[in-house]
């Protein structure tokens, strides 16, 4: 299973038997996306920044993909998904209403994507979510959990692998996302400075490691 960064809060998800690429976005973030096919897209909430699903093609099996944007169960292509309904501020929803927390199983290993999650999650919500191997996890406050709260998120959830995910770069548009806290200010709040980067990662469920490791995956 392969794991590529396209920008933002995008990845694309590479099975044996199909694709899956989590909220796209629109250019309006201050840089285009990349061409990309799917067989599955998730949009965890409707603003443009994650929901930009014309962006994204189809395949050779699949002329276009199937549209996951709403909490439940789904199994499409040998890809399993389970939607987990939470809230995109720590106000239960009242200045940015919800998010979905995406729960993905590719080739027996469960990647859990976080949206623009808001808070700490609760038990329950843990317990909907099921098992945690690798974790997308939101970085840059405003929006979303801050570099604080993420790690908060990170413990609660105790993932073999981190990807820090929704913070500033110098690409970003200013006037909407210019108070986010950048990747280095993540790193530095855990103590991960050391972190591997790559530009794909590549695992299998035998090959998850024994302790915990943050991984900065590198824009395609």
């Amino acid at each position: 299973m392969d794991i590529t960064y396209l920008g933002h809060s995008c990845f694309k998800l590479r099975g044996r038997e199909a694709s899956l690429v989590t909220d796209p976005y629109a250019s309006s973030v201050g840089f285009a996306m990349p061409r990309v096919s799917a067989d599955i897209v998730t949009v965890s909430h409707f603003h443009k920044d994650h929901c930009y699903t014309s962006g994204v093609s189809g395949t050779a099996r699949r002329t276009e993909p199937f549209l996951i944007q709403a909490p439940g169960e789904y199994e499409i292509s040998g890809i399993s998904v389970f939607g987990v309904s939470c809230f995109h501020d720590g106000k239960s929803g009242t200045e940015r209403g919800k998010n979905t927390v995406f729960t993905i199983h590719v080739d027996d290993v469960s990647i859990v994507h976080l949206g623009d999650l808001g808070h700490r999650l609760s038990d329950q919500e843990i317990e909907a979510m099921g098992s945690c191997d690798i974790l997308l996890v939101p970085v840059g406050g405003v929006y979303s959990l801050d570099p604080k709260e993420a790690i908060e998120v990170v413990n609660q959830l105790q993932p073999a692998v981190v990807i820090p995910m929704h913070y500033r770069t110098p690409k970003h548009n200013p006037k909407v996302f210019g108070k986010l806290a950048t990747l280095e200010d993540f790193l530095h709040e855990g103590g991960f400075e050391q972190a591997a980067r790559t530009e794909k990662l590549t695992l299998a469920k035998g090959s998850l490691p024994s302790e915990m490791e943050v991984v900065v995956l590198e824009k395609s």
